[in-house]
Protein backbone atom coordinates (compact mmCIF):
# COMPACT_ATOMS: atom_id res chain seq x y z
CA UNK A 1 0.00 0.00 0.00
CA UNK A 2 2.77 2.30 0.98
CA UNK A 3 4.68 1.78 -2.10
CA UNK A 4 1.59 2.32 -4.21
CA UNK A 5 1.07 6.09 -2.71
CA UNK A 6 4.95 6.47 -3.15
CA UNK A 7 4.14 6.05 -6.33
CA UNK A 8 1.33 8.17 -7.09
CA UNK A 9 2.95 11.21 -5.02
CA UNK A 10 5.89 11.27 -7.55
CA UNK A 11 3.82 10.74 -9.99
CA UNK A 12 1.51 13.73 -9.17
CA UNK A 13 4.21 16.04 -7.10
CA UNK A 14 7.26 15.61 -9.26
CA UNK A 15 5.92 17.23 -12.30
CA UNK A 16 4.95 19.65 -10.49
CA UNK A 17 8.31 20.40 -8.44
CA UNK A 18 9.74 20.22 -11.47
CA UNK A 19 7.23 22.77 -13.30
CA UNK A 20 7.77 25.42 -10.55
CA UNK A 21 11.01 24.81 -9.80
CA UNK A 22 12.12 25.50 -13.79
CA UNK A 23 10.32 28.17 -13.67
CA UNK A 24 12.34 29.87 -10.76
CA UNK A 25 15.37 29.21 -12.54
CA UNK A 26 14.05 31.44 -14.94
CA UNK A 27 14.34 34.29 -12.58
CA UNK A 28 17.11 36.75 -11.13
CA UNK A 29 18.74 34.31 -8.06
CA UNK A 30 20.21 35.82 -5.12
CA UNK A 31 22.85 33.59 -2.96
CA UNK A 32 20.08 33.08 -0.64
CA UNK A 33 17.10 32.27 -2.93
CA UNK A 34 19.41 29.82 -4.58
CA UNK A 35 20.32 27.81 -1.71
CA UNK A 36 16.79 27.83 -1.22
CA UNK A 37 16.06 26.69 -4.94
CA UNK A 38 18.86 24.16 -4.70
CA UNK A 39 17.72 22.54 -1.61
CA UNK A 40 14.44 21.74 -3.35
CA UNK A 41 15.96 20.10 -6.35
CA UNK A 42 18.00 18.03 -3.73
CA UNK A 43 14.85 17.14 -1.77
CA UNK A 44 12.67 16.30 -4.85
CA UNK A 45 16.04 14.13 -6.46
CA UNK A 46 15.76 16.38 -9.35
CA UNK A 47 19.56 17.02 -9.47
CA UNK A 48 19.62 17.32 -13.39
CA UNK A 49 18.23 20.58 -12.81
CA UNK A 50 21.65 21.34 -10.89
CA UNK A 51 23.76 22.70 -13.98
CA UNK A 52 20.74 24.87 -14.76
CA UNK A 53 21.02 26.63 -11.59
CA UNK A 54 24.60 27.13 -11.39
CA UNK A 55 24.38 28.92 -14.89
CA UNK A 56 21.47 30.98 -14.14
CA UNK A 57 22.88 32.06 -10.63
CA UNK A 58 26.12 32.84 -11.90
CA UNK A 59 24.49 34.97 -14.80
CA UNK A 60 22.40 36.51 -11.99
CA UNK A 61 25.62 37.63 -10.16
CA UNK A 62 27.17 40.58 -10.70
CA UNK A 63 29.91 41.34 -8.44
CA UNK A 64 32.35 38.04 -7.57
CA UNK A 65 32.57 37.47 -3.99
CA UNK A 66 34.61 34.40 -2.20
CA UNK A 67 31.23 33.45 -0.51
CA UNK A 68 29.21 33.07 -4.01
CA UNK A 69 32.67 31.20 -5.50
CA UNK A 70 32.27 29.28 -2.48
CA UNK A 71 29.10 27.95 -2.80
CA UNK A 72 29.46 26.93 -6.81
CA UNK A 73 32.44 25.21 -6.05
CA UNK A 74 30.81 23.16 -3.81
CA UNK A 75 27.75 22.32 -5.86
CA UNK A 76 30.69 21.31 -8.84
CA UNK A 77 32.72 19.10 -6.29
CA UNK A 78 29.07 17.12 -5.38
CA UNK A 79 27.65 16.50 -8.66
CA UNK A 80 26.79 13.12 -9.16
CA UNK A 81 27.21 13.33 -12.70
CA UNK A 82 29.48 16.13 -13.71
CA UNK A 83 29.15 18.23 -16.54
CA UNK A 84 31.14 20.32 -19.10
CA UNK A 85 28.20 22.92 -18.87
CA UNK A 86 28.44 23.60 -15.25
CA UNK A 87 32.17 23.71 -15.18
CA UNK A 88 32.63 25.82 -18.15
CA UNK A 89 29.80 28.11 -16.83
CA UNK A 90 32.42 28.66 -13.07
CA UNK A 91 35.19 29.05 -15.03
CA UNK A 92 33.84 32.28 -17.90
CA UNK A 93 32.69 33.36 -14.76
CA UNK A 94 35.70 33.20 -12.48
CA UNK A 95 37.52 34.37 -16.23
CA UNK A 96 35.12 37.44 -16.64
CA UNK A 97 35.69 38.63 -12.73
CA UNK A 98 39.19 38.93 -12.90
CA UNK A 99 39.72 35.61 -10.71
CA UNK A 100 42.21 34.54 -12.82
CA UNK A 101 44.43 31.68 -11.13
CA UNK A 102 40.82 30.08 -9.72
CA UNK A 103 39.91 30.16 -13.36
CA UNK A 104 42.81 28.37 -14.67
CA UNK A 105 42.94 26.09 -11.59
CA UNK A 106 39.11 25.28 -12.18
CA UNK A 107 39.86 24.45 -15.70
CA UNK A 108 43.03 21.97 -15.13
CA UNK A 109 40.59 20.35 -12.38
CA UNK A 110 37.98 20.01 -15.28
CA UNK A 111 39.89 18.05 -17.61
CA UNK A 112 41.25 15.64 -14.73
CA UNK A 113 37.58 15.04 -14.69
CA UNK A 114 37.30 13.79 -17.77
CA UNK A 115 35.15 16.48 -19.22
CA UNK A 116 35.13 17.64 -22.98
CA UNK A 117 35.69 21.18 -22.28
CA UNK A 118 32.79 23.50 -24.15
CA UNK A 119 34.24 26.34 -26.52
CA UNK A 120 33.20 29.37 -23.95
CA UNK A 121 35.30 27.53 -21.24
CA UNK A 122 38.91 27.21 -24.00
CA UNK A 123 38.28 30.58 -24.78
CA UNK A 124 37.67 32.11 -21.05
CA UNK A 125 40.98 29.78 -19.43
CA UNK A 126 43.01 31.44 -22.62
CA UNK A 127 42.39 34.34 -20.99
CA UNK A 128 43.04 33.81 -17.62
CA UNK A 129 46.31 32.66 -18.45
CA UNK A 130 46.39 36.13 -20.71
CA UNK A 131 45.66 38.30 -18.17
CA UNK A 132 47.97 36.09 -15.30
CA UNK A 133 51.04 35.76 -17.88
CA UNK A 134 50.69 32.13 -17.31
CA UNK A 135 52.86 30.84 -20.28
CA UNK A 136 52.68 27.13 -19.91
CA UNK A 137 49.56 26.81 -18.92
CA UNK A 138 48.50 28.70 -22.05
CA UNK A 139 50.59 26.75 -24.65
CA UNK A 140 48.94 23.53 -22.82
CA UNK A 141 45.55 25.01 -23.65
CA UNK A 142 46.62 25.64 -27.00
CA UNK A 143 48.02 22.10 -27.50
CA UNK A 144 44.29 20.94 -26.83
CA UNK A 145 42.90 23.08 -29.18
CA UNK A 146 44.21 21.25 -31.70
CA UNK A 147 43.54 18.16 -29.95
CA UNK A 148 39.86 18.95 -29.87
CA UNK A 149 40.04 20.31 -33.36
CA UNK A 150 38.58 23.94 -32.60
CA UNK A 151 41.17 25.19 -34.78
CA UNK A 152 38.03 26.66 -37.15
CA UNK A 153 36.64 28.15 -33.77
CA UNK A 154 36.90 32.51 -34.17
CA UNK A 155 36.12 32.45 -30.47
CA UNK A 156 39.10 30.23 -29.36
CA UNK A 157 41.48 31.58 -32.12
CA UNK A 158 40.81 35.28 -31.00
CA UNK A 159 41.50 34.18 -27.56
CA UNK A 160 44.68 32.54 -28.80
CA UNK A 161 45.60 35.53 -30.45
CA UNK A 162 45.06 37.57 -27.29
CA UNK A 163 47.07 35.52 -25.21
CA UNK A 164 50.11 35.54 -27.47
CA UNK A 165 50.01 39.51 -27.94
CA UNK A 166 49.86 39.38 -23.63
CA UNK A 167 52.55 37.16 -23.45
CA UNK A 168 54.80 39.69 -25.99
CA UNK A 169 54.92 36.77 -28.36
CA UNK A 170 54.21 38.53 -31.76
CA UNK A 171 55.68 36.06 -33.69
CA UNK A 172 52.98 33.25 -32.41
CA UNK A 173 50.16 35.64 -32.14
CA UNK A 174 50.52 36.50 -36.26
CA UNK A 175 51.14 33.32 -37.48
CA UNK A 176 47.70 32.03 -35.29
CA UNK A 177 45.85 35.05 -36.63
CA UNK A 178 47.29 34.53 -40.48
CA UNK A 179 45.88 31.01 -40.21
CA UNK A 180 42.05 31.78 -38.65
CA UNK A 181 40.09 31.19 -41.73
CA UNK A 182 37.53 33.45 -40.25
CA UNK A 183 38.38 36.60 -38.48
CA UNK A 184 36.01 39.59 -36.44
CA UNK A 185 36.64 42.75 -34.96
CA UNK A 186 37.48 41.10 -32.25
CA UNK A 187 40.48 39.29 -33.78
CA UNK A 188 41.64 42.22 -35.83
CA UNK A 189 41.45 44.54 -32.07
CA UNK A 190 43.38 41.73 -30.50
CA UNK A 191 46.52 41.87 -33.27
CA UNK A 192 46.17 45.65 -33.55
CA UNK A 193 46.54 46.03 -29.46
CA UNK A 194 49.43 43.30 -29.68
CA UNK A 195 51.59 45.34 -31.93
CA UNK A 196 50.64 48.68 -29.68
CA UNK A 197 51.91 47.03 -26.56
CA UNK A 198 54.88 45.96 -28.34
CA UNK A 199 55.65 49.57 -29.09
CA UNK A 200 55.35 48.76 -33.11
CA UNK A 201 53.07 51.78 -34.10
CA UNK A 202 54.11 51.02 -37.71
CA UNK A 203 52.58 47.13 -37.95
CA UNK A 204 49.73 48.57 -35.98
CA UNK A 205 49.37 51.37 -38.36
CA UNK A 206 49.02 48.73 -41.45
CA UNK A 207 46.83 46.50 -39.04
CA UNK A 208 44.41 49.52 -38.67
CA UNK A 209 44.46 50.45 -41.79
CA UNK A 210 43.24 46.75 -42.76
CA UNK A 211 40.75 46.05 -40.78
CA UNK A 212 37.50 45.59 -42.84
CA UNK A 213 35.42 46.90 -40.48
CA UNK A 214 36.26 49.07 -37.63
CA UNK A 215 34.44 49.60 -34.57
CA UNK A 216 35.19 52.57 -32.04
CA UNK A 217 37.52 49.73 -29.73
CA UNK A 218 39.64 49.39 -33.46
CA UNK A 219 39.83 53.79 -33.08
CA UNK A 220 40.05 53.72 -29.58
CA UNK A 221 43.39 51.56 -29.72
CA UNK A 222 44.86 53.38 -32.65
CA UNK A 223 44.41 56.75 -30.64
CA UNK A 224 46.03 55.53 -27.49
CA UNK A 225 48.78 53.99 -29.70
CA UNK A 226 49.72 57.79 -30.89
CA UNK A 227 48.75 59.45 -27.96
CA UNK A 228 51.30 57.28 -25.71
CA UNK A 229 53.98 58.17 -28.61
CA UNK A 230 53.76 61.53 -27.89
CA UNK A 231 52.30 62.69 -31.09
CA UNK A 232 49.33 64.31 -30.37
CA UNK A 233 48.51 65.66 -34.22
CA UNK A 234 47.95 62.22 -35.56
CA UNK A 235 45.83 61.65 -32.54
CA UNK A 236 43.60 64.75 -33.24
CA UNK A 237 43.34 63.45 -36.61
CA UNK A 238 42.28 60.21 -36.12
CA UNK A 239 39.25 61.00 -33.41
CA UNK A 240 38.05 63.90 -36.07
CA UNK A 241 38.18 60.94 -38.60
CA UNK A 242 36.01 58.75 -35.80
CA UNK A 243 32.49 57.56 -37.19
CA UNK A 244 31.41 56.86 -33.65
CA UNK A 245 33.12 58.64 -30.39
CA UNK A 246 32.51 57.36 -26.68
CA UNK A 247 33.79 58.26 -23.49
CA UNK A 248 36.63 56.47 -23.68
CA UNK A 249 37.68 57.87 -26.92
CA UNK A 250 37.62 61.78 -24.99
CA UNK A 251 39.42 60.44 -21.92
CA UNK A 252 41.94 59.06 -24.46
CA UNK A 253 42.71 62.62 -26.08
CA UNK A 254 42.26 64.55 -22.75
CA UNK A 255 45.06 61.91 -21.19
CA UNK A 256 47.20 61.67 -24.47
CA UNK A 257 47.37 65.96 -23.73
CA UNK A 258 47.63 65.65 -19.91
CA UNK A 259 51.15 63.53 -20.86
CA UNK A 260 52.39 65.38 -22.98
CA UNK A 261 52.08 68.18 -20.49
CA UNK A 262 49.58 70.50 -22.72
CA UNK A 263 47.10 70.65 -19.89
CA UNK A 264 45.47 73.65 -21.61
CA UNK A 265 44.52 71.01 -24.80
CA UNK A 266 43.66 68.87 -22.07
CA UNK A 267 41.33 71.18 -20.19
CA UNK A 268 39.78 72.25 -23.85
CA UNK A 269 38.71 68.50 -24.77
CA UNK A 270 37.98 68.03 -21.27
CA UNK A 271 35.36 71.23 -21.13
CA UNK A 272 33.72 70.04 -24.56
CA UNK A 273 32.64 66.53 -23.07
CA UNK A 274 28.52 66.95 -23.17
CA UNK A 275 29.26 63.32 -20.87
CA UNK A 276 31.85 62.52 -18.17
CA UNK A 277 33.02 59.85 -16.57
CA UNK A 278 34.94 59.99 -13.20
CA UNK A 279 38.02 58.92 -15.07
CA UNK A 280 37.82 62.21 -17.07
CA UNK A 281 37.73 64.08 -13.66
CA UNK A 282 40.41 62.05 -12.10
CA UNK A 283 42.75 62.24 -15.10
CA UNK A 284 42.68 66.01 -15.41
CA UNK A 285 43.05 66.12 -11.46
CA UNK A 286 46.09 64.03 -12.00
CA UNK A 287 47.18 66.83 -14.83
CA UNK A 288 47.14 69.84 -12.41
CA UNK A 289 48.87 67.64 -9.93
CA UNK A 290 51.41 67.01 -12.09
CA UNK A 291 51.92 70.57 -12.74
CA UNK A 292 51.76 71.31 -9.22
CA UNK A 293 48.37 73.14 -9.91
CA UNK A 294 46.86 72.22 -7.07
CA UNK A 295 44.35 74.84 -6.59
CA UNK A 296 42.73 74.19 -10.43
CA UNK A 297 42.73 70.44 -9.03
CA UNK A 298 40.59 71.16 -5.85
CA UNK A 299 38.11 73.08 -7.97
CA UNK A 300 37.46 70.11 -10.34
CA UNK A 301 37.47 67.95 -6.87
CA UNK A 302 34.89 70.14 -5.81
CA UNK A 303 33.20 70.14 -9.10
CA UNK A 304 32.89 66.22 -9.38
CA UNK A 305 29.11 65.06 -8.18
CA UNK A 306 29.36 61.62 -6.88
CA UNK A 307 33.38 60.92 -5.68
CA UNK A 308 34.28 57.49 -5.85
CA UNK A 309 37.15 56.48 -3.73
CA UNK A 310 39.69 56.77 -6.72
CA UNK A 311 38.51 60.78 -6.83
CA UNK A 312 39.46 61.05 -3.29
CA UNK A 313 43.23 58.85 -4.13
CA UNK A 314 43.74 61.62 -7.18
CA UNK A 315 43.15 64.76 -5.01
CA UNK A 316 44.83 63.22 -1.88
CA UNK A 317 47.78 62.40 -3.99
CA UNK A 318 47.81 65.42 -5.12
CA UNK A 319 48.19 67.35 -1.99
CA UNK A 320 50.50 64.90 -1.18
CA UNK A 321 52.93 64.68 -3.98
CA UNK A 322 52.78 68.33 -4.10
CA UNK A 323 54.17 69.08 -0.48
CA UNK A 324 50.96 69.65 1.24
CA UNK A 325 50.72 67.42 3.78
CA UNK A 326 48.11 68.85 6.06
CA UNK A 327 45.30 69.10 3.38
CA UNK A 328 46.06 65.50 2.28
CA UNK A 329 45.17 64.54 5.77
CA UNK A 330 42.59 66.75 6.24
CA UNK A 331 40.32 65.41 2.83
CA UNK A 332 41.42 61.91 4.34
CA UNK A 333 39.76 62.68 7.36
CA UNK A 334 36.49 64.02 4.78
CA UNK A 335 36.77 60.57 2.98
CA UNK A 336 36.43 58.55 6.20
CA UNK A 337 33.55 60.57 6.96
CA UNK A 338 31.11 59.92 3.73
CA UNK A 339 30.78 56.57 5.00
CA UNK A 340 30.71 52.89 4.21
CA UNK A 341 30.00 53.91 0.60
CA UNK A 342 33.57 54.98 0.40
CA UNK A 343 36.15 52.66 1.79
CA UNK A 344 40.04 53.49 1.84
CA UNK A 345 41.93 50.98 -0.56
CA UNK A 346 45.80 50.84 -0.44
CA UNK A 347 46.29 53.94 -2.80
CA UNK A 348 44.71 55.80 -0.73
CA UNK A 349 47.11 55.06 2.36
CA UNK A 350 50.19 54.91 0.65
CA UNK A 351 49.53 58.51 -0.11
CA UNK A 352 48.27 59.37 3.73
CA UNK A 353 51.29 57.38 4.73
CA UNK A 354 53.55 60.26 2.30
CA UNK A 355 51.92 62.77 4.02
CA UNK A 356 52.46 61.71 7.53
CA UNK A 357 56.67 61.33 6.21
CA UNK A 358 56.62 64.63 5.16
CA UNK A 359 54.47 66.42 8.30
CA UNK A 360 57.27 63.60 10.80
CA UNK A 361 54.15 62.34 12.43
CA UNK A 362 54.79 58.45 13.28
CA UNK A 363 51.96 58.49 15.38
CA UNK A 364 49.34 59.06 13.01
CA UNK A 365 51.46 56.31 10.81
CA UNK A 366 51.01 53.81 13.68
CA UNK A 367 46.80 54.96 13.26
CA UNK A 368 47.31 53.56 9.61
CA UNK A 369 49.15 50.75 10.41
CA UNK A 370 46.66 49.50 12.82
CA UNK A 371 43.70 50.91 10.02
CA UNK A 372 45.55 48.46 7.90
CA UNK A 373 45.25 45.55 10.03
CA UNK A 374 41.91 46.45 11.62
CA UNK A 375 40.42 45.97 8.27
CA UNK A 376 42.73 43.24 6.31
CA UNK A 377 44.06 45.44 3.52
CA UNK A 378 46.88 44.27 1.59
CA UNK A 379 50.40 45.66 2.41
CA UNK A 380 51.54 45.45 -1.13
CA UNK A 381 55.40 46.45 -1.66
CA UNK A 382 53.72 50.11 -3.18
CA UNK A 383 52.35 50.22 0.63
CA UNK A 384 55.07 49.27 2.22
CA UNK A 385 57.48 51.34 0.60
CA UNK A 386 55.53 54.80 1.81
CA UNK A 387 55.90 52.86 5.19
CA UNK A 388 59.75 52.37 4.94
CA UNK A 389 59.87 56.07 4.23
CA UNK A 390 57.49 57.08 7.10
CA UNK A 391 59.96 55.28 9.74
CA UNK A 392 63.23 56.00 8.29
CA UNK A 393 62.47 59.74 8.26
CA UNK A 394 60.61 59.28 11.76
CA UNK A 395 64.24 58.05 13.47
CA UNK A 396 62.86 53.83 13.65
CA UNK A 397 65.26 52.26 10.83
CA UNK A 398 64.95 49.23 12.29
CA UNK A 399 61.23 49.07 11.39
CA UNK A 400 62.06 50.14 8.10
CA UNK A 401 64.66 47.78 7.45
CA UNK A 402 62.44 44.98 8.47
CA UNK A 403 59.75 46.26 6.00
CA UNK A 404 62.64 46.88 3.25
CA UNK A 405 63.99 43.36 3.42
CA UNK A 406 60.14 41.61 3.33
CA UNK A 407 59.43 43.52 0.13
CA UNK A 408 58.64 40.90 -2.55
CA UNK A 409 60.26 43.41 -5.41
CA UNK A 410 62.64 45.97 -4.61
CA UNK A 411 62.68 48.78 -7.57
CA UNK A 412 64.35 52.13 -7.25
CA UNK A 413 61.47 53.71 -4.90
CA UNK A 414 62.11 51.31 -2.19
CA UNK A 415 66.16 51.65 -2.76
CA UNK A 416 65.85 55.23 -3.00
CA UNK A 417 63.81 55.25 0.21
CA UNK A 418 65.81 53.22 2.51
CA UNK A 419 69.12 55.15 1.09
CA UNK A 420 67.58 58.08 2.51
CA UNK A 421 66.54 56.63 5.71
CA UNK A 422 70.02 55.66 6.38
CA UNK A 423 72.15 58.58 5.41
CA UNK A 424 69.31 61.02 7.64
CA UNK A 425 69.92 58.41 10.68
CA UNK A 426 73.88 58.79 10.56
CA UNK A 427 74.10 55.22 9.01
CA UNK A 428 76.06 56.14 5.95
CA UNK A 429 78.31 53.18 5.66
CA UNK A 430 74.94 51.19 5.32
CA UNK A 431 73.24 53.84 2.30
CA UNK A 432 76.55 53.17 0.77
CA UNK A 433 76.04 49.35 0.94
CA UNK A 434 72.77 49.58 -0.09
CA UNK A 435 73.57 51.67 -3.56
CA UNK A 436 75.96 49.48 -4.30
CA UNK A 437 73.52 46.50 -3.99
CA UNK A 438 70.91 48.52 -5.92
CA UNK A 439 73.75 49.08 -8.63
CA UNK A 440 74.91 45.44 -8.92
CA UNK A 441 70.72 44.33 -8.97
CA UNK A 442 70.88 45.92 -12.75
CA UNK A 443 68.55 49.08 -10.75
CA UNK A 444 68.65 52.66 -12.35
CA UNK A 445 69.04 55.45 -9.85
CA UNK A 446 66.87 58.12 -9.95
CA UNK A 447 67.37 61.81 -8.34
CA UNK A 448 65.70 60.40 -5.24
CA UNK A 449 68.08 57.59 -4.75
CA UNK A 450 71.42 60.75 -5.64
CA UNK A 451 70.18 62.95 -3.07
CA UNK A 452 70.43 60.77 -0.35
CA UNK A 453 73.61 58.92 -1.10
CA UNK A 454 74.84 62.47 -1.06
CA UNK A 455 73.49 63.11 2.06
CA UNK A 456 75.43 59.82 3.56
CA UNK A 457 78.39 60.84 1.87
CA UNK A 458 77.86 64.55 3.37
CA UNK A 459 77.05 63.37 6.79
CA UNK A 460 80.67 61.05 6.86
CA UNK A 461 82.35 63.91 5.60
CA UNK A 462 83.90 62.10 2.29
CA UNK A 463 84.71 64.59 -0.03
CA UNK A 464 86.29 63.03 -3.02
CA UNK A 465 83.93 60.10 -2.73
CA UNK A 466 80.58 62.49 -2.63
CA UNK A 467 81.86 64.94 -5.59
CA UNK A 468 82.52 61.23 -7.44
CA UNK A 469 79.45 60.35 -6.96
CA UNK A 470 77.87 63.99 -7.99
CA UNK A 471 80.20 64.00 -11.06
CA UNK A 472 78.74 60.33 -12.10
CA UNK A 473 74.60 61.73 -11.91
CA UNK A 474 74.98 62.67 -16.06
CA UNK A 475 76.45 59.48 -16.42
CA UNK A 476 72.89 58.22 -15.22
CA UNK A 477 71.21 60.36 -17.79
CA UNK A 478 70.41 62.90 -14.73
CA UNK A 479 70.82 66.27 -14.55
CA UNK A 480 71.57 67.84 -10.88
CA UNK A 481 68.78 69.42 -9.23
CA UNK A 482 69.04 72.79 -7.04
CA UNK A 483 68.87 70.39 -3.84
CA UNK A 484 71.68 68.01 -5.04
CA UNK A 485 73.83 71.32 -5.54
CA UNK A 486 72.96 72.44 -2.18
CA UNK A 487 74.11 68.83 -0.27
CA UNK A 488 77.65 69.05 -2.50
CA UNK A 489 78.03 73.07 -1.60
CA UNK A 490 77.41 72.33 2.09
CA UNK A 491 79.67 69.10 1.81
CA UNK A 492 82.72 71.33 0.63
CA UNK A 493 82.07 73.93 2.95
CA UNK A 494 81.93 71.96 6.17
CA UNK A 495 85.68 70.46 4.69
CA UNK A 496 86.57 73.95 4.57
CA UNK A 497 86.99 73.90 0.92
CA UNK A 498 84.61 77.52 0.59
CA UNK A 499 86.34 78.46 -3.08
CA UNK A 500 85.35 74.73 -4.46
CA UNK A 501 81.87 75.11 -2.87
CA UNK A 502 81.41 78.71 -4.30
CA UNK A 503 82.94 77.71 -7.92
CA UNK A 504 80.15 74.76 -7.84
CA UNK A 505 77.58 77.28 -7.41
CA UNK A 506 78.99 79.36 -9.91
CA UNK A 507 78.59 76.25 -12.69
CA UNK A 508 74.92 75.63 -11.78
CA UNK A 509 72.76 76.42 -14.99
CA UNK A 510 69.69 77.46 -12.64
CA UNK A 511 69.39 80.38 -10.50
CA UNK A 512 70.31 78.92 -6.68
CA UNK A 513 67.86 79.25 -4.11
CA UNK A 514 68.45 79.84 -0.26
CA UNK A 515 69.26 76.12 0.64
CA UNK A 516 72.03 77.00 -1.85
CA UNK A 517 73.58 80.27 -0.49
CA UNK A 518 72.70 79.26 2.99
CA UNK A 519 74.77 76.58 2.87
CA UNK A 520 77.92 78.27 1.88
CA UNK A 521 76.72 80.91 4.68
CA UNK A 522 77.20 78.14 7.24
CA UNK A 523 80.14 76.94 6.23
CA UNK A 524 81.73 80.40 6.41
CA UNK A 525 80.51 81.11 9.82
CA UNK A 526 82.19 77.68 10.97
CA UNK A 527 85.41 78.25 9.25
CA UNK A 528 85.18 82.33 9.67
CA UNK A 529 85.52 83.40 6.60
CA UNK A 530 84.26 86.76 5.81
CA UNK A 531 85.08 86.83 2.19
CA UNK A 532 82.63 83.93 0.57
CA UNK A 533 80.17 84.93 3.84
CA UNK A 534 79.66 88.47 2.89
CA UNK A 535 78.72 87.14 -0.94
CA UNK A 536 76.41 84.38 0.63
CA UNK A 537 74.79 86.42 2.57
CA UNK A 538 74.02 89.29 0.59
CA UNK A 539 72.15 86.63 -1.87
CA UNK A 540 70.30 84.90 1.54
CA UNK A 541 69.24 89.04 2.11
CA UNK A 542 67.67 89.52 -1.40
CA UNK A 543 65.82 86.30 -1.55
CA UNK A 544 64.63 85.95 1.81
CA UNK A 545 65.16 89.67 3.24
CA UNK A 546 62.45 88.81 5.84
CA UNK A 547 64.42 86.33 7.16
CA UNK A 548 67.07 86.96 10.51
CA UNK A 549 69.08 83.46 10.69
CA UNK A 550 70.63 84.73 7.76
CA UNK A 551 71.75 88.32 9.51
CA UNK A 552 72.88 86.24 12.77
CA UNK A 553 75.09 84.31 10.72
CA UNK A 554 76.93 87.16 9.19
CA UNK A 555 77.48 88.81 12.09
CA UNK A 556 79.07 85.82 13.94
CA UNK A 557 81.24 86.07 10.99
CA UNK A 558 82.32 89.04 11.46
CA UNK A 559 82.68 88.81 15.50
CA UNK A 560 84.91 85.78 14.64
CA UNK A 561 87.34 88.09 13.07
CA UNK A 562 86.77 91.13 15.48
CA UNK A 563 84.58 93.21 13.65
CA UNK A 564 82.49 94.16 16.46
CA UNK A 565 81.05 97.37 15.04
CA UNK A 566 79.76 95.45 11.44
CA UNK A 567 78.27 92.19 13.70
CA UNK A 568 76.20 94.86 16.58
CA UNK A 569 74.78 96.59 13.61
CA UNK A 570 73.63 94.05 11.67
CA UNK A 571 72.23 92.39 15.37
CA UNK A 572 70.67 95.98 15.69
CA UNK A 573 68.76 95.42 12.34
CA UNK A 574 67.53 92.23 12.80
CA UNK A 575 65.79 93.46 16.29
CA UNK A 576 64.51 96.39 15.00
CA UNK A 577 63.02 94.94 11.49
CA UNK A 578 61.44 92.29 14.19
CA UNK A 579 62.78 89.66 11.28
CA UNK A 580 61.69 86.24 11.72
CA UNK A 581 63.89 83.40 12.26
CA UNK A 582 65.12 80.70 9.98
CA UNK A 583 62.12 77.67 10.17
CA UNK A 584 63.51 74.63 11.37
CA UNK A 585 62.23 70.85 11.36
CA UNK A 586 62.95 67.60 12.57
CA UNK A 587 61.72 64.38 11.06
CA UNK A 588 62.01 62.76 14.34
CA UNK A 589 59.20 62.17 16.94
CA UNK A 590 59.51 64.14 20.37
CA UNK A 591 58.71 61.83 22.78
Amino acid sequence: MRSKVRKLLLQTVLPFCFLRLKSFLNNQLTIKRAKQIHAQILISSLNHLQPLLVHQFLLSTNNYSSSVFLYVRQILYHLQKPDAFSWGCAVRFLSQHRQFEEAFSLYVKMQKLGLYPTTHAISSALRACARAECKTGGISIHAQVHRYGLCNCVFVQTALVDLYTKLGDMDTAKKVFDEMPEKNVVSWNSILSGYLKAGNLGEARRVFDDIPKKDVISWNAILSGYAKMGNMDQTLSFFQQMPEKNLASWNTMISGFVECGEIESARSFFDMMHQRNNVSWITMIAGYSKRGEVKSARELFDKMGEKDHLAFNAMISCYAQNSQPTEALKLFDEMLKAGACIQPDGITLASVISACSQLGELRFGSWVESYISKFGIQVDDHMATALIDLYAKCGSIDKAYNLFHGLRKKDVVAYSAMISGCAINGKAVDAIMLFQKMVDAQIQPNLATFTGLLTAYNHAGLVEEGYRCFSSMKDNGLVPSTDHYAIMVDLLGRAGRLEDAYEVIKSMPMKPHTGVWGALLLACSLHNNVEFGEIAAQHCFELEPGTAGYYSLLANVYASVGRWRDARRLRKNTERKKLAKIPGCSWTEST
